[in-house]
């Protein structure tokens, strides 16, 4: 979706819920504590962005924003770190719910993507 010089944000291909993004650092590493500072400013600035686009594109009632620090605590990748920004409404009952192995999503991917794209151009071109 963007990508900046220490990070970049991503769409979840196994979203929590519809908007479902990741920040990522470039760098791998496993804990906040191993970023530099450059590196950690930049991916602070990059979750309140993700958050800002998914704000303009689908009006979320509120977030959650995590991660998942090690194996134990669920890390899907434990060896790179990633933030969830997971856009959340009252009453979405679709919210980590799975069935046989199957979501429904009230969006596409691909859909969901091309809004993002629209929306960070239309950011940029107020700068």
């Amino acid at each position: 979706v963007v990508r900046g010089e220490y990070c970049f944000i991503v769409m979840n291909l196994y979203p929590y819920n519809n908007g479902h993004l990741l920040v990522i650092p470039n760098r791998h590493v496993n804990d906040l504590k191993n970023l530099k500072l450059a590196e950690k400013r930049e991916f602070f600035d990059m979750l309140e962005y993700a958050k800002d686009l998914l704000t303009d594109i689908l009006s979320p009632e509120g977030f959650n924003i995590g991660m998942n620090l090690g194996r134990a605590a669920g890390a899907g990748i434990p060896r790179h770190l990633h933030m969830h920004i997971v856009p959340r409404w009252l009453g979405d009952m679709n919210f980590m719910l799975s069935v046989a192995d199957t979501k429904v999503m009230s969006q596409s991917l691909k859909e969901l993507h091309k809004q993002l794209s629209d929306a960070h151009t239309t950011r940029l071109r107020r700068i």
